[in-house]
């Protein structure tokens, strides 16, 4: 990767988000818990939540991951709560087909996704951006597994 494409890759937008991320750190008593790993690059991306019903009432997330997964993550909390399950797995099947086959930016409220557009073609990088949605797929599966255990 060149200089001019890393300048390219990580824009002042990219950055931005990056350094302004929401719904940082840990919830104390989560419903569903889940931490995810990109074997490529070490990021992991760990998500605390509770649901009311089946939405999204509140989230948490440990982001430890390059400014393109770290963006990602400030995107989708900005958009996270109030969510269901399939809200999120329609978003990061979204997200993923932008990246790996060309497809459309997420639809709202997960379009601030867009940003993440000069990554596609950058494959290696793609595992890291997808973390969050992933670690929030595993988290609602944690919750929602638990309640039905009750």
């Amino acid at each position: 990767m060149s200089d001019t494409d890393l300048v390219k890759l990580y824009s002042g937008r990219i950055l931005e988000l990056a350094a302004d991320m929401p719904l940082t750190g840990r919830l104390p008593a989560p419903e569903g818990t889940a931490r995810k790993r990109s074997p490529l690059c070490g990021s992991t991306v760990t998500v605390d939540l509770t649901l009311d019903g089946d939405r999204i009432a509140d989230y948490r997330q440990d982001v430890k991951a390059c400014a393109l997964g770290q963006a990602s993550a400030s995107v989708s909390a900005r958009a996270i709560l109030g969510r269901t399950r399939d809200d999120i797995a329609k978003a990061r099947a979204e997200l993923e087909a932008m990246l790996k086959r060309g497809g459309p930016v997420p639809a709202a409220p997960f379009d601030g996704l867009e940003v993440l557009l000069p990554a596609r073609d950058y494959a290696n990088r793609h595992a890291s951006i997808l973390l969050a949605l992933d670690a929030t797929l595993a988290a609602m599966d944690e919750a929602l597994k638990a309640r039905a255990a009750v």
